[in-house]
């Protein structure tokens, strides 16, 4: 037998029978066939994980499409450059487990096997799932970006689980929040002769990795000190072939207060955006989530619908809504779900979700009728006391009640610094313990909040 001209042929059906150009890249592109031996068939792979995935899930086909070619009963054997030259076998059970404990900030609820594909969001999930099976050797880095709710989120925690349990590789999910409070740590104990330990720790952490996966890049803008080390960040990871995930509300060249020399490298490799869902999605996303729940009574065709009709951009209000419905009926005493009970849980959901699109812009409104401003003052640079201590009443609700990331209340604000946004929050906590009257205020402007 050929055995190259089995091979070519054996690649050329299983190319067809997957279907999806990205996993026969990923998982048979680099194989060779080497060998045909009794009744085994040696097939060389690029890397242990190669020998472990195609044997765990592709082994079933291979040898039934291997068998149609050559007419015979091969049993298929998976071997790797450095077994066939040393002689040994690698242990391919503890391919996938790390080496030492570390928190890598994944949910593990959020997995391709759960993501709903739809027109919008097909080409996001078909690339993010290539990067997943080959990190760092195709798109470096992936930027996602879409509106808030549409799942970029979900498939950046997809990617990272999808390494963590199929490579021993180094995953840390975060976002660019988190980056700038670490590196402040930094910053307040600069002017310290010990902060070497605090600097190695912050590297050690961001660049001794495989792959990093940040999200809500945008609020980077506001940090340009924070920005300096992200880039220094970004160079080390890239230039060390270590994949780079970024997610954003925003396209890279609407990063308009980024650096350039960021905004450029964040067009170095792939830029996808999300959509929102179509109608047809929506109802998907639907059926999904009721397969989730374990209820004695159903959910109408009607219902899911009236949902998607009226939640048309934000998959976790579609998600909100559905549980909204079932908790109402669960309160009237397990009733069943109608188009009229949907109608009357949901009838102030909907303008609501609209109107608490963004909680800052809530409280903004309530402090300046609350202290006679107008809403451009309090994003402005003014200082004066009549407008500055009702900006700081403000920041200080969004940080302490809202729990908004520094970052993004800074922005929200007119482009403050996080610093100045963290000195707002602790002048106010000290001011309340010593006027009552304040305190008051504030809490009444929370419950019209709420």
């Amino acid at each position: 037998m050929n055995i190259e001209a089995i091979w070519k042929s054996f690649l050329n059906k299983i190319k067809d029978e997957l279907k999806q150009p990205l996993l026969y890249d990923a998982w048979f592109a680099d194989t060779k066939l080497i060998e045909l031996n009794d009744d085994y068939a040696k097939i060389l792979v690029p890397m242990p994980i190669h020998k472990k995935h195609l044997k765990t899930n592709y082994n079933e086909i291979i040898e039934t499409i291997f068998n149609e070619i050559t007419g015979s009963n091969f049993k298929i054997e998976y071997i790797t450059e450095e077994e066939l030259e040393q002689n040994i076998v690698i242990d391919i059970d503890n391919i996938g487990v790390p080496a030492d404990e570390f928190e890598s900030n994944l949910d593990p609820k959020h997995t391709f096997d759960n993501f709903i594909v739809g027109e919008s969001n097909k080409f996001a999930k078909y690339n993010a799932l290539a990067i997943a099976e080959k990190p760092g050797q195709i798109y470096n880095p992936l930027f996602i970006y879409g509106n808030s709710g549409l799942g970029k989120t979900h498939l950046m925690h997809a990617i990272g689980n999808y390494i963590v349990q199929n490579t021993n590789k180094k995953v840390l999910y975060i976002t660019s929040d988190d980056f700038v409070n670490d590196f402040v740590e930094i910053y307040k104990h600069k002017v310290s002769k010990n902060n070497f330990d605090l600097v190695d720790k912050f590297k050690k952490k961001y660049r001794d990795l495989d792959v990093l996966i940040i999200d809500d890049i945008q609020y980077l803008e506001i940090a340009p000190t924070s920005q300096q080390e992200f880039f220094n960040t970004f160079n080390d990871l890239h230039n060390n072939k270590k994949q780079i995930i970024i997610a954003s509300d925003r396209s890279p060249d609407d990063l308009r207060k980024l650096e350039d020399n960021l905004r450029t490298r964040f067009n170095w490799g792939l830029t996808v955006d999300i959509l929102p869902p179509d109608f047809d999605l929506r109802m998907n996303i639907i059926d999904n989530k009721i397969k989730s729940y374990e209820m004695t009574f159903g959910f109408p065709q009607d219902v899911k619908e009236y949902i998607a009709s009226n939640c048309t951009s934000d998959i976790r209000k579609l998600e909100g809504a559905i549980n909204r419905v079932y908790a109402y009926a669960t309160i009237m005493n397990g009733s069943n779900i109608t188009l009229n009970l949907a109608i009357e849980a949901l009838k102030d959901y909907f303008v609501k979700s609209i109107i608490s699109k963004n909680k800052i812009d809530q409280v903004q409104q309530l402090i300046s009728n609350h202290y006679n401003v107008s809403i451009e003052d309090l994003k402005s640079k003014k200082r004066n006391a009549n407008i500055g201590v009702p900006r700081q009443i403000a920041m200080y609700i969004c940080r302490i009640y809202l729990e908004e990331p520094l970052a993004r209340i800074g922005s929200e604000f007119g482009g403050k610094d996080h610093t100045t946004v963290m000195h707002s929050v602790e002048k106010i906590t000290n001011e309340i313990k010593k006027d009552g009257k304040l305190a008051d205020a504030i809490e009444k402007i929370v419950q019209n909040i709420k």
